[in-house]
């Protein structure tokens, strides 16, 4: 999930005690807009909505006091956030089963800060989300879920620049994809949104069938299966499992349910079989209702391809695009947003223009660097699938110019039985694509042995256990005009090394 979300909500007063209570307003209770939704106390003003969660570092109840000095008009928390309401004058409305007073008794006055308390903070801010996409949305709203190991950020904005060019369009901000996450971005929808976007994260079974309890999809897009989350879900064929939750939820195509599959993943294929909805395949394969073909890297100014698209009635499309994403690999994504637009009825002229008018490249973003070198920042988070294409990236923005590539490499986690055999499949391919490899951490020493095995310069291959060292040497190892790409596990502190080497604010 982002750090320290703030999304700007479309709830009111009402909203919340509606979905916390599950009674009528009182009179008195004014429909007060609140906003924005925060889980950090820091981040709380005037009006605001402050969630307590027990985080990895802290525990947000300890905070609830603070939140309401910043202004928090709202407060939801477990019983222990009363132990910190220090001299509030917050009202507190008890939600929790078996409560001694009623919730109506229990209110004076919306001018005070209320605070909700509940059994589960995780619990009560999914019904409030819920209830928003239930009751404060139009009828008509139309949610596309997307999904999978890899891609899932990217593919979700340039769907929405996609659909934004017909339909009054919602998106989750940032990557708010968890069970706490995607309720928070429920809270932003209206009842003006004609489609949201909304990406699907997860880190165990059964999550994602949650998510679309509580979106409601119609659309589902299914990225990929990959080892991101291996180490807990044990197998391929468990996280395949849970990724196949989305297609599953989906209406049938009857209802106007549509599952759009990538058709080049083994993996995502039989997906096809566990839904009810309407099929459409997109690829690199000629066996696809959408594919591309002709991909060629633009370098800096992204990437060229064509479009085969056949229609329901058999007539068949094709269309050449330039699209300002970088690496081949984006090309996946162009084809992701372009079915979803299809889906939804839009002309190829919108469709075109959406693609043109993408935000970029999200994670991926290029950055001036020290010495004159300009960095390749993709340092969001690490998999194999995903650092192969950002070397394959590296290979195609050099196109020839003769500047030297150097690759930063750290850790990718949570690979579980395929920890070894991934970091060793980017060791080949960096040995392949680079002239100077520097590792971060443990596992990032895996990937110089390896790129060793396969002929790599040793006198080009500089390893360390940690940034502060890997921060050091690039200071003088860095030459003007080097494009130096810097890849892995923000646990290891790629991110910090970016922060370290660029020119950036």
């Amino acid at each position: 999930m982002a750090e320290r979300p703030v999304v700007e909500t479309l709830i009111t007063q009402h909203t919340i005690w509606q979905a916390l209570t599950g009674s009528v307003p009182p009179l008195a209770m004014a429909a007060t807009p609140v906003s924005p939704a925060v889980l950090d106390s820091r981040d709380a003003k005037a009006g605001a909505l402050f969630v307590a969660f027990a985080g990895e570092q802290t525990d947000g109840h300890r905070y609830v006091g603070q939140a309401i000095s910043n202004g928090a008009a709202v407060v939801i928390c477990e019983a222990r956030g009363l132990e910190h309401l220090g001299e509030s004058d917050a009202r507190v409305i008890d939600c929790t089963p078996g409560a001694a007073t009623s919730p109506e008794l229990q209110f004076a006055s919306s001018a005070q800060p209320l605070v909700y308390v509940v059994e589960s903070s995780l619990e009560a801010i999914q019904r409030l989300g819920a209830f928003q996409r239930l009751h404060r949305t139009n009828a008509a709203l139309r949610v596309i879920g997307i999904t999978g190991s890899v891609g899932k950020t990217s593919s979700k904005e340039l769907t929405a620049a996609v659909l934004a060019q017909h339909y009054a369009t919602h998106k989750n901000p940032g990557n708010l994809n968890s069970e706490q996450g995607l309720p928070l971005a429920l809270l932003g929808l209206g009842a003006e949104a004609e489609r949201s976007v909304l990406e699907m994260g997860m880190y165990d079974i059964g999550e994602i069938r949650r998510l679309c309890q509580l979106a409601r999809p119609s659309v589902g897009v299914v990225t990929n299966v990959g080892p991101s989350h291996l180490e807990r879900l044990g197998s391929l064929e468990r996280i395949t499992q849970a990724k196949s939750e989305l297609v599953q939820a989906l209406p049938s195509a009857a209802d106007g349910g549509v599952a759009i599959l990538n058709w080049d993943d083994e993996r995502v294929r039989p997906m096809a079989a566990m839904t009810d909805a309407r099929i459409f395949r997109y690829g690199l394969t000629p066996e696809a209702d959408l594919w591309a073909d002709e991909i060629e890297s633009a370098g800096m100014e992204g990437i060229r391809f064509r479009f085969h698209h056949t229609t329901e009635r058999g007539k068949d499309e094709t269309l050449y695009v330039k699209v300002p994403l970088l690496g081949r690999h984006s090309v996946h994504t162009a084809l992701r947003a372009a079915a979803v637009g299809l889906v939804e009825g839009l002309t190829w002229k919108e469709i075109a223009t959406g693609l043109q008018r993408s935000t970029g490249q999200l994670r991926l973003v290029l950055v001036a660097g020290i010495n004159g070198s300009t960095l390749i920042d993709d340092t969001y988070n690490a998999s194999p699938s995903s650092t192969l294409a950002a070397l394959n990236l590296l290979e195609d923005l050099r196109n020839g110019s003769g500047r030297r590539r150097v690759a930063v490499l750290g850790d990718m986690r949570e690979l579980g039985s395929f920890t070894d055999e991934g970091h060793r499949q980017v060791g080949i391919r960096a040995a392949a694509t680079t002239e100077v490899l520097v590792t971060v951490g443990g596992l990032g020493r895996v990937i110089g042995e390896e790129a060793l095995a396969a002929g790599f310069p040793a006198q080009n291959l500089h390893q360390f256990d940690g940034p502060d060292e890997a921060i050091r040497a690039l200071r003088s190892l860095i030459q003007p005009d080097d494009l130096v790409l810097i890849k892995g596990s923000r646990a290891v502190g790629m991110d910090r090394i970016v922060t370290e080497i660029s020119q950036r604010e």
